[in-house]
């Protein structure tokens, strides 16, 4: 078993920063790609960024050159920096890691449960 742990959200002023963390545990012999998506009220999930073992990185549209995606050296997690806020970065983020089990390569995505940051006017 693998359980994520996501830390970081809470209410912040427009403008402002918040930086998300993403910890994975559990039954792990690697881990791939990881990312963080969120979820909007009423609206779909969608990718916001991405971030692979080799530590490319792609951004959605809507974030680039506002948030930073990064790998902690422990290799176990994730962080999502996020600066200049808006009202609409508003959701609840999710981070998802492909944990990879054994030597033999087997693996599957997991996801977190979700932090909410709201941004207010």
């Amino acid at each position: 078993q693998v359980q994520l742990v996501e830390s970081g959200g809470g209410l912040v002023q427009a403008g402002g920063s918040l930086t998300l963390s993403c910890a994975a545990s559990g039954s792990i012999f690697s881990i791939d790609d990881m990312g963080w998506y969120r979820q909007a009220p009423g609206k779909q999930r969608e990718l916001v960024a991405g971030i692979t073992i080799g530590r490319s990185t792609n951004y959605a549209d809507s974030v680039k050159g506002r948030f930073t995606i990064s790998r902690g050296n422990a290799k176990n997690t994730v962080y999502l920096q996020m600066n200049s806020l808006k009202p609409e970065d508003t959701a609840t983020y999710y981070c998802k890691v492909y944990v990879i089990a054994s030597s033999l390569y087997d693996g599957m995505d997991y996801w977190g449960k979700g932090t909410l940051v709201t941004v207010s006017s």
